[in-house]
């Protein structure tokens, strides 16, 4: 690495001393803003007057260039923005001030891409600019949540989303992988891979999302699922100080309505279904904190010139979950410094950004045993202790491990990058960038001695129980490009070409034990502990540990052109490759090319049509991929296999533990897209249209291979096919415009059609089909949704229901078409009978202004989609399991559920169940107040006030439909892969929030 750089320098200076300044010539240098905004302008061409020369504005909107010592005049031109001719006399430094069009695409946007910015108007790929103003007010865990529903064919779930700890899932364009991951690619502030949740929602300055395949194949093997570029607010030369805070409060909505204890009397009891232990409780109100309180505190500081420019925050949140264990209690930093020398060879900057959070964790089962629990049982028992329970669901006294079981974090992380750019020429310059990205987790748990089940049970061993586990990653990023652009004429070329290596590593650490002499010790006395001391063998699972890295190297390039803006030419590729990969399949190619022909620029529309302003016609193709699995997977692991005892000495064996594959790569998607952007009526009207294809090969999974030859039965390869198409919509109009009154509306629509093609190739040949989700007891229900070729992704596979007879049993259908009881049917009888994935996505934000008053009403909904009601399945009939608690319809004549008297078919999965998922939201309404101010020291003030989740227009009898996910392999129905399927839940809630703004 260091003779590459040394290699580097030595060839900038070569290039440096190549073109040294004519004598006769004279040195300019200076800004390009924006007339309204002052914000700097990138990519401006400056061409001397009378020549072809000149030179283009940097992302700083500076510049350099040489001129003849006869030069009377320079002209700055941008597509975006009125041109200017500007006299330059004797003038060295110049501060141009350009114009906005009135031409403009939905307002003048610079749209940040792989390795650089280009104007909204030379994008020939689909990416969907959102800047601040655009997000929404929210009190969340994640900056991610106040995106939901802003970009067409982006899907951002999250089903707890009032847990302080939460992290919702973002999907874009469909399902894309089986087994690798399927979130996006993160940028920070140009860096590859950042901690989002290291981000504060009031630092960014604007999100770009890269949805096409041309766009994001510069990430190459990381690309796959998509890019979100997030860009953090700089220093301008405008010094200022910002002031923001706010208080939420979280209230319960659309909880589950389940019987009271008089009801569970009148219904359960009198009916031999349940006992009457002679309380009264809400165990949904014993588990809750009702209003969960948060409150956020960020203060902003931006100031500098010309020269060096700085922007730093600090910011404070402490937020309550709604249930009585969640808490989460962050300190997190900012610091953003831009420097460029007096003659603008260099430009440095420094991003800084920490951050500390403690947390703890909310327990979802605590509101499963909320609703199951008989509310006739008491939560203390006749000495104070907490009541020992065992029938019903579970064993478990919700109130009591809220309160004694401890589960928290400690979280530090910090986001560190460095670059120096150097201007060799006006139009040539190469910049080095570094960063590490670091998180550390420490988890702690703890589970006490006097826990009613330990004290009931007498146990003299495991009773109390603590463990820690430390978790360490890092990431290390070098990059290295040369930007190149020339403007000849109405020609406009930009090239780029670049290095990167990023290097990962993952560390983890733990132990645990049982039987402290003292509870008060916690978590930290681990050795204190006597059941792991050796004996017996206890403390072979006491302590564990491992350690892994990888690396990834690319070589990249990219050439922009444009002719006038009329016709937009866009190629890239990226040569990457990455240690994950089998010896045989290192490295891959990732190419991508894009056009675009803005038809208003020729002659048969040009100035034909009045309200036609603009209408640019695009098309893309790129290659993407996706490493997204653990490392290692391409190798021959060695692993424990049991104990061998010789000459009376017990060893320890060791044996293969998991198949070579050299043949492992990345997953490839191969991506197509085509587009049309317009702006009608003078920017009245403005949006986009996409449609796109998306084929994923390759996918990764374990696949059966025989024994021998093989020393285990599964390799993980990459086998299967999906695919992926849809339509997106983005619309913005601005429908009444006055100097006191405006109302702006957004409209975003998506549709997305899923299909799983293959699960087999040539070499390996797997199942046609893969039964997933599966249910817990009691009974066994078994799996409800089936991925199979040729289906989509989410299809529910389970008995069709026929209805119940006069005994209350479920009848379903055989294959055959005949009707039988739930309990007569065979497996083989499953069907296909609906599915969980929407197909229609859409949002409407209402924007409306009076003055300084403005008023934002934003609406989200999900279409054409089903979900399982498990609240209904375990809960919703008289058939329920004995001295458990039902819900309230299941006593309802008028509920269908009600119906179901039979326990010879209680557990019997049906499309009975499936209910519409679809719905319309008033996801977020905040009114606000602004007011500019001339006193002294305070130069701004606003106060607004947002709701969140006020109302929820559907059909589903389950609750709030957002609680089911609608991401990931088992859309519609409740839990995931990776945590099970079931009751558990966190509960919807409505917030309320108050802030205020202070600008001094």
């Amino acid at each position: 690495m260091l003779r590459i750089l040394r290699l580097w320098s030595l060839l900038a200076l070569i290039l440096a001393g190549a073109f040294p300044a004519m004598a006769q010539n004279r040195p300019i240098t200076g800004k390009v803003v924006d007339a309204t905004t002052s914000q700097p302008l990138p990519g401006v061409s400056i061409r001397i007057a009378g020549t072809a020369s000149g030179a283009a504005t940097d992302v700083n909107g500076a510049f350099q260039l040489s001129v003849p010592a006869n030069a009377k005049q320079l002209i700055f031109s941008s597509i975006d923005y009125t041109t200017q001719t500007v006299d330059i006399g004797t003038a060295t430094t110049l501060t141009v001030k350009l114009q906005p069009s009135s031409t403009q695409l939905s307002g003048v946007e610079v749209v940040s891409v792989g390795y650089g910015t280009i104007s909204k108007k030379e994008v020939s790929s689909a990416i969907t600019h959102v800047s601040a103003s655009e997000l929404k007010s929210v009190a969340s865990n994640s900056p991610l949540m106040s995106l939901q529903g802003k970009v067409a064919g982006l899907t951002v779930s999250n089903t707890s989303t009032a847990d302080p700890n939460s992290t919702p899932s973002v999907q874009m364009r469909g399902v894309s992988s089986r087994n690798a991951g399927l979130g996006p690619l993160y940028i920070i502030n140009g860096i590859p891979g950042g901690n989002i949740d290291n981000i504060n929602q009031n630092d960014i300055e604007s999100i770009d999302v890269l949805k096409g395949g041309a766009a994001s194949a510069i990430y190459g093997t990381r690309g796959s699922n998509g890019v979100i570029i997030i860009t953090t607010k700089k220093g301008t030369s405008d010094s200022k100080m910002i002031y923001n805070g706010y208080v939420s409060l979280d209230y319960l909505t659309q909880k589950p309505d389940v019987l009271s204890a008089a009801d569970f009397r009148k219904y359960r009891v009198a009916s031999g279904k349940g006992q009457d232990y002679g309380a009264n409780t809400d165990w949904m109100k014993s588990v809750t904190r009702e209003p969960a309180i948060g409150q956020k505190h960020t203060l902003q500081l931006s100031g500098g010139n010309t020269q060096t420019n700085y922007f730093a925050s600090a910011d404070y949140r402490n937020a309550d979950g709604i249930d009585l264990r969640a808490y989460k209690k962050e300190y997190g930093a900012r610091v953003n410094i831009n420097h460029t020398t007096k003659d603008n060879l260099f430009t440095v900057t420094l991003g800084i950004a920490p951050r500390y959070m403690h947390t703890s964790n909310s327990d979802q089962a605590n509101f499963n045993n909320a609703i199951t629990l008989n509310p006739t049982y008491h939560i203390y028992d006749s000495t104070g202790a907490y009541n020992y329970i065992n029938t019903g669901f579970f064993s478990n006294n919700p109130v009591e491990n809220a309160k004694l079981i401890k589960s928290e974090a400690e979280i530090h992380e910090l986001d560190i990058n460095g670059s120096v750019k150097m201007n060799i020429l006006p139009n040539l310059n190469t910049m080095v960038t570094v960063s590490d990205i670091t998180a550390n987790y420490k988890n702690m748990f703890f589970s006490p001695s006097t826990l009613s089940s330990i004290r009931h049970n007498g146990s003299i061993t495991k009773t109390n129980y603590a463990s820690q586990e430390e978790q360490d990653h890092d990431q290390r990023n070098l990059d290295w490009t040369i930007n190149y652009s020339l403007n000849a004429s109405k020609h406009h070329v930009r090239l780029l070409g670049g290095y990167s290596y990023s290097y990962f590593n993952y560390q983890q650490f733990s132990a645990n034990n049982y039987d402290f002499p003292f509870d008060t010790f916690l978590w930290n006395n681990l050795q204190s502990g006597t059941w792991n001391a050796g004996a017996a063998g206890n403390a072979q699972t006491a302590v564990a540990s491992t350690q892994n890295d990888s690396k990834l190297v690319a070589f990249f390039g990219r050439v922009n052109y444009d002719f006038d803006g009329k016709y937009i030419f866009t190629a890239s590729l990226r040569r990457e490759g990455s240690s994950k990969f089998g010896s045989d399949h290192k490295w891959g190619n990732f190419p991508a090319v894009s056009a675009a022909w803005r038809l208003t620029d020729e002659n048969f529309l040009k100035n034909k049509l009045s309200w036609l302003n603009d209408l640019k016609l695009r098309a893309d193709y790129g290659v993407t991929g996706n490493q997204d699995f653990d490392p290692y997977k391409s190798l021959l692991l060695y692993g424990g296999a049991g104990y061998f005892t010789y000459n009376g000495t017990v060893y320890q064996v060791y044996g293969p533990s998991q198949n070579i594959n050299p043949l492992l790569g990345w997953e490839k998607a191969i991506n197509f897209n085509v587009g049309l952007d317009f702006d009608l009526f003078n920017g009245r009207l403005g949006g986009s249209l996409n449609y796109y294809v998306r084929k994923n090969k390759d996918l990764l999974g374990d696949y059966t291979v025989p024994v021998p030859p093989n020393p285990q039965s599964t390799t993980y390869a990459n086998v299967g096919t999906m695919s992926n198409s849809g339509i997106e919509v983005q619309l913005n109009g601005e429908a009444v415009h006055t100097s006191n009154f405006s109302y702006n509306i957004s409209l975003t629509v998506a549709t997305n059609n899923n299909k799983l093609v293959s699960f087999s190739n040539k070499l390996y040949e797997g199942n046609p089909y893969q039964d997933v989700a599966g249910l817990p007891a009691p009974g066994s229900p078994g799996n409800i949704q089936r991925l199979q070729e040729g289906h989509r992704i989410g299809e529910f596979y389970m008995w069709r229901s026929a209805g119940v007879d006069k005994d209350g049993q479920l009848l379903v259908y055989k294959k055959d078409g005949t009707v039988v009881t739930g309990n007569a049917a065979s497996v083989d009888d499953k069907q296909f009978v609906g599915n969980g994935l929407p197909k229609v996505t859409g949002s409407m934000g209402n924007m409306l202004r009076y003055k300084n008053w403005d008023l934002n009403i934003f609406l989200r909904g999900n279409f054409g989609y089903k979900l399982f009601n498990m609240q209904a399945f375990y809960l919703g009939t008289p058939a329920t399991q004995s001295d458990a608690n039902t819900l309230r319809s299941a006593y309802d004549p008028g509920s269908r559920y009600s119906k179901l008297t039979n326990t010879s078919t209680s557990q019997i999965p049906s499309d009975y169940f499936l209910e519409s998922g679809s719905f319309v939201k008033i996801d977020n309404v905040t009114l606000g107040y602004t007011r500019h101010l001339d006193f002294k020291y305070l130069h701004g003030v606003r106060v607004y006030a947002t709701a969140t989740n006020l109302h929820t227009f559907t059909g589903f009898k389950g609750g709030d439909p957002d609680l089911y996910p609608v991401n990931g392999l088992t859309p519609g129905v409740q839990g995931s892969i990776a945590n099970g399927f079931g009751l558990n839940f966190y509960p919807a809630t409505m917030q309320f929030l108050a802030g205020v703004q202070l600008t001094f």
